[in-house]
């Protein structure tokens, strides 16, 4: 017996996992107490249910894994309302316990799983059919297990919420605030990423910058709520018409930026990026409802080059300088058509 003991607990120092501590400690409670079933359970203060987690069964008696029971009238409960951890006359000590009666249970060992504010969140059990008295060392056990299955779980949950965390935090460092887009850091990192494929396949990358045009003029005249509502509506447009490969971010105040895998044809690749122009620019044209006010918004400037065998910032600055060919075009068209209408 001791050397099974000892090599169950070398198998508890490397368990990992709430299973893998509680498996072969329900096997050494099984050895040191002499019963047939040990077994872990969950006990829902809210739902007043207890649920059978882990079980190990050796003899007649079967205590099934996931079976859910009402936690009014269990024998852990009543270990726990009466302090009792052993009773080894059932049928005499709770003759009205219709469950132990239909399973035939004499001898009932029970151990409250604490959490760290004192909740009782479980129950480690052993029960048999044959009446008998568990000794000092078995009640050690019980006790000891208990807590060390606690302790496991309190970890779980803290590692848990670590995980948690850290998994907001580095959404949150790569989320813009207001549009809830990636930023420029994250579209920094795909970009790279796309990048180095394309080295290696020989394909195209496609790269742009949007900017929208008389933002700040927007902004003075109808108030900064009525500018944050329409970078989020383009926001939304923007994110309308790219594909589920590509990456839509804001990268400034009133500038978005667009990355995405394209064809390993040249022609291919520079008509794509023509399209993508040309459709950002009349997706985000048209009519706003910031907050009282109807506007008509001319669209946004959009520059969209194919790229490949560049750093990011040289891709960057290629789609930025194409953007700002548009702005210098639009802003041109739109002086020539002031000045005809000014000779009219």
């Amino acid at each position: 017996m001791e050397e099974k003991l000892e090599s169950l607990s070398q198998t508890v120092a490397t368990a990992n996992s709430l299973e893998a501590l509680t498996r072969p400690l329900l096997e050494m409670l099984e050895v040191v107490t002499g019963l047939e079933s040990t077994y872990l359970t969950s006990i829902d203060q809210e739902k007043a249910v207890q649920s059978i987690c882990l079980a190990r069964n050796t003899g007649e008696l079967l205590i099934p894994e996931g079976l859910t029971v009402p936690w009014s009238d269990t024998l852990c409960k009543r270990c726990l309302e009466q302090d009792l951890r052993v009773v080894p006359n059932v049928s005499e000590v709770w003759g009205d316990s219709q469950a132990a009666a239909a399973l035939g249970i004499q001898t009932y060992a029970s151990a409250p799983v604490r959490a760290s504010n004192g909740e009782v969140i479980g129950t480690l059990c052993a029960a048999g059919k044959t009446s008998r008295r568990l000794g000092p060392r078995a009640r050690s056990a019980l006790n000891l297990f208990s807590k060390l299955i606690a302790q496991h779980i309190e970890r779980e949950e803290l590692l848990g919420e670590l995980r948690r965390s850290n998994e907001f935090l580095t959404r949150y460092s790569l989320t813009d605030s207001l549009t809830e887009l990636p930023n420029r850091r994250a579209l920094h990192d795909e970009l790279g990423r796309l990048l180095a494929r394309a080295a290696r396949d020989g394909s195209y990358v496609l790269v742009g910058m949007f900017d929208l045009d008389g933002f700040k003029q927007i902004n003075d005249q109808h108030g900064h709520i009525a500018g944050d509502q329409l970078l989020k509506q383009c926001a939304g447009r923007l994110a309308g018409m790219i594909r589920d490969t590509d990456m839509l971010a804001r990268v400034g105040g009133d500038e978005f930026a667009f990355v995405g895998p394209g064809p390993v044809d040249e022609h291919e690749a520079h008509l794509a990026a023509s399209e993508l122009a040309a459709r950002a620019a009349a997706v985000t044209a048209g009519a706003y409802r910031l907050r009282e006010t109807q506007l008509h918004y001319p669209g946004a400037s959009a520059g969209i080059v194919a790229v490949r065998f560049m750093s990011v910032d040289q891709a960057l600055g290629v789609a930025d300088a194409a953007m700002y060919d548009v702005k210098r075009e639009r802003r041109h068209t739109r002086s020539e058509t002031g000045a005809a209408i000014q000779k009219r």
